[in-house]
């Protein structure tokens, strides 16, 4: 084994680890085909995604925000997991201390069969009632592609649903929150495809640090945190995982 081999060094912390927590962000989900949604081909009819996430988008124009949330809805259920999330599934069945934290939202982790899944945003197939009547569960899932109506009603009220996601200017949830710090009580935490740089999301490497796990991120550029964690690996998370699971069975 090469000792400057970082894919090797990581297979070898994963071995001896009795507890993993992985967190992923939209790297992941781009190997799938999902856009991130950021940056000049992730805008939607000229839209940045904190135009359209926010609670008082949906107040002002439910038909718009949920136009886009159906567009997304729809690109997303074309797309299939990649050898990323068919490894991190395969870890968390191997190892009984597995946790993954994710910010993705589209449910191919849960779709490539993951357990133990804290979704730190929320699920876009997950809605719930705008104005929280009180027949109605909290959240459930629907993920019916297209709505026969849009924006789609609520069938407790009759009111509109929305999207059960964390937009911006929404707090996560404390229970959500709770968990995920708890995840960092772990000995070894990855930050895969993920810049980690939003919080409270972007304290949990910190978090794990403090707590004496070693702390590894997985990306194709550099982060703010590339110099802080114990190691740093350069690549794209649908080549990197599999190359340290080949080298684990």
């Amino acid at each position: 084994m090469n000792p400057d081999d970082p894919v090797a060094a990581l297979a070898g912390r994963l071995r001896g680890a009795a507890r993993i927590t992985v967190m992923t962000g939209a790297g992941v989900s781009a190997g799938s085909g999902v856009p991130t949604f950021r940056g000049p081909a992730g805008l939607w009819r000229n839209y940045a995604p904190e135009q359209l996430a926010t609670p008082e988008a949906f107040r002002r124009d439910p038909a718009l925000v949920w136009e886009w949330y159906g567009w997304r809805r729809e690109l997303i259920a074309k797309c299939r997991p990649n050898p990323a999330h068919e490894v991190l599934s395969a870890w968390s069945r191997r190892y009984p201390g597995f946790t993954l934290v994710t910010q993705n939202v589209d449910g191919l982790h849960e779709r490539a069969g993951t357990r133990n899944v804290i979704r730190f945003h929320g699920s876009i197939w997950e809605v719930l009632c705008w104005q929280g009547c009180p027949r109605s569960p909290a959240r459930w899932w629907d993920d019916r592609v297209p709505f026969a109506v849009s924006p789609p009603p609520c069938p407790y009220c009759g009111g509109l649903l929305r999207p059960g996601v964390v937009w911006f200017g929404e707090g996560i949830d404390p229970a959500v929150l709770e968990g995920s710090l708890a995840a960092t009580k772990c000995d070894t935490f990855l930050a895969v495809g993920t810049s980690a740089v939003v919080y409270p999301a972007a304290g949990l490497v910190g978090a794990a640090h403090n707590e004496g796990a070693f702390t590894v991120e997985i990306n194709p550029d550099l982060t703010p945190n590339s110099r802080s964690v114990d190691l740093a690996i350069a690549g794209r998370a649908e080549e990197v995982l599999p190359q340290v699971e080949a080298l684990l069975t």
